[in-house]
């Protein structure tokens, strides 16, 4: 399983579990995902969810070898998988009627930043850092990162993500606003699990109200963004520059985009 899920009491942890990859989504894990948030949406016993990585990773992005279907011009159909099977899930963890607290263990890069920001209550070891790493291959922000970023942290900053694709280490995180708390790395685990059953114990609906609040102002602009963000990211899909990025990847040297 790529994903597991283990109850203690009311709370249920969801981890993501490919450590030998990062926790990169592939379409097993992003499957297994959804059913798991779903599930502990609908579940009356669960009152309080951690979402969480194994291992040295909360998770890397999107898996490039196994992440996406290929469209009808062989190339991957990103704007599919973003659609049908990745909003999914940031919607679900935004909407669902319980407290969503995540526990970044380490690295969140592309769309697991879009899966930590997703949640109510951020928690980072201070190992974790923050990477919005699309434009490193030539692609776009996405997983409603470009709504859910600038909206916490501003125009500016969210821009110099975006486009500087470089790591923002936990403390500096913190600092901007992005997250809530940082811990030791060896109590994020502890830490989060406390905070959980504290939540658990408390007034549910009353949580289920605040995020309802919450998200009404904003929520509508957020489907929409993550529309945008869906037909953005295709077309860049379908650019030499992305190829290029992923084949720099691959053989983990430094791309030569040239724009096209």
């Amino acid at each position: 399983m790529t994903v597991q899920l283990e109850r203690n009491g009311a709370v249920c942890t969801i981890t993501l579990n490919r450590p030998e990859a990062m926790n990169a989504a592939n379409t097993e894990l992003r499957d297994e995902l959804r059913q798991a948030v779903e599930e502990s949406a609908a579940d009356p016993h669960i009152r309080a969810v951690i979402l969480t990585g194994a291992g040295k990773a909360f998770c890397s992005g999107a898996d490039l070898k196994s992440g996406f279907e290929p469209a009808e011009d062989g190339r991957p159909d990103v704007g599919a998988a973003l659609r049908d099977h990745f909003h999914p899930i940031i919607e679900g963890l935004r909407t669902m009627p319980k407290p969503v607290i995540v526990a970044v263990n380490g690295p969140a890069v592309g769309i697991g930043i879009s899966f930590a920001l997703a949640g109510d209550l951020i928690l980072a070891a201070e190992s974790a850092y923050f990477m919005l790493a699309f434009v490193n291959i030539g692609l776009v922000p996405d997983g409603g990162s470009s709504f859910l970023i600038p909206e916490r942290i501003g125009f500016a900053r969210a821009t110099e993500m975006a486009m500087l694709g470089e790591k923002v280490p936990a403390r500096q995180a913190l600092e901007w606003g992005l997250i809530n708390r940082v811990y030791e790395n060896d109590a994020l685990k502890a830490e989060a699990e406390a905070l959980a059953q504290r939540m658990a114990a408390g007034p549910t609906r009353s949580y289920a109200g605040s995020k309802r609040q919450l998200n009404a102002w904003s929520f509508g602009r957020f489907q929409d963004q993550l529309a945008l963000e869906a037909e953005i990211q295709h077309e860049a899909a379908r650019t030499s520059d992305f190829l290029e990025g992923v084949t720099a990847f691959v053989e983990k040297r430094a791309p030569r985009f040239t724009g096209s």
